[in-house]
């Protein structure tokens, strides 16, 4: 009996420590991906079943309530903009000069047509801000070890109730991420690449979403810069903006 209880007590310390583990592997996941504000200029290649497009964007974000995003290419969507203030989302199309909100539903709709929708955008937090992680062991995604992590909402407000982190043991950023629905459907999977050093972290600038529910071969985001910790002024987030 002692030894069943000693044994008991070694194992449950144990589990303790993989779950502070993991979440601390979380935090500095967010470390690496977070930051105070940044800009970023990148691309949206939506690969559809029938054709491929790629738009061109500049974004900025100041912390996880504001962000900006003006469409620059191709020509047809030239000029669209989007404002996020807190938990409202604008969009500005210049063809019908019209600003209106996204709200409800709409949210979960497409953005361009692409894997990912407006809720995906909208949800800035960091991970260890919203789910609580335990560790699930070890696995290798091409040459690289990674920790795989499970991801349990601790918010009742989030698009995805559970998600799934491939973390890469040395970077600490996620090479593959899945979204999970509350009755444990897989909704969208993202798979992460090309990890370079920026600013004194990794970030990996490539991204290729897919939602699982969607035929296509996915949406591919690269990013061709990223700034962070810059100076962005404070009249770039406002509904004025939008019409410039």
């Amino acid at each position: 009996m002692k030894r069943v209880r000693l044994f008991l007590g070694i194992f449950l310390i144990g589990l303790a420590v993989m779950a502070q583990d993991a979440n601390e592997i979380l935090k500095r996941v967010d470390a690496n991906l977070s930051s105070d504000n940044r800009k970023i200029v990148s691309a949206l290649t939506i690969q559809g079943k029938r054709s491929t497009r790629r738009i061109e964007s500049l974004s900025y974000v100041v912390g996880r309530e504001q962000s900006f995003t003006e469409y620059l290419a191709p020509a047809r969507e030239k000029g669209t903009k989007m404002l996020k203030m807190g938990q409202k989302l604008w969009l500005y199309t210049p063809a019908t000069d019209r600003i209106v909100l996204i709200s409800g539903h709409m949210l979960r709709q497409s953005v361009m047509g692409s894997d990912l929708s407006y809720e995906d955008m909208m949800d800035d937090r960091s991970l260890s801000q919203v789910y609580t992680a335990t560790m699930t062991g070890t696995e290798s995604l091409g040459d690289r070890l990674c920790y795989v992590l499970d991801l349990q909402a601790s918010v009742l407000d989030l698009a995805y109730e559970r998600q799934r982190l491939w973390v890469d043991a040395e970077w600490m950023v996620p090479l593959q991420q899945e979204m999970y629905a509350k009755r444990g459907v897989l909704l969208k999977r993202i798979r992460m690449d090309d990890v370079q050093r920026v600013g004194g972290r990794w970030f990996p600038m490539r991204m290729l979403y897919k939602d699982m529910l969607k035929d296509g071969e996915g949406t591919l985001f690269e990013v061709e810069s990223v700034n962070f910790n810059i100076e962005i002024p404070e009249h770039v987030f406002s509904k004025a903006s939008l019409r410039r």
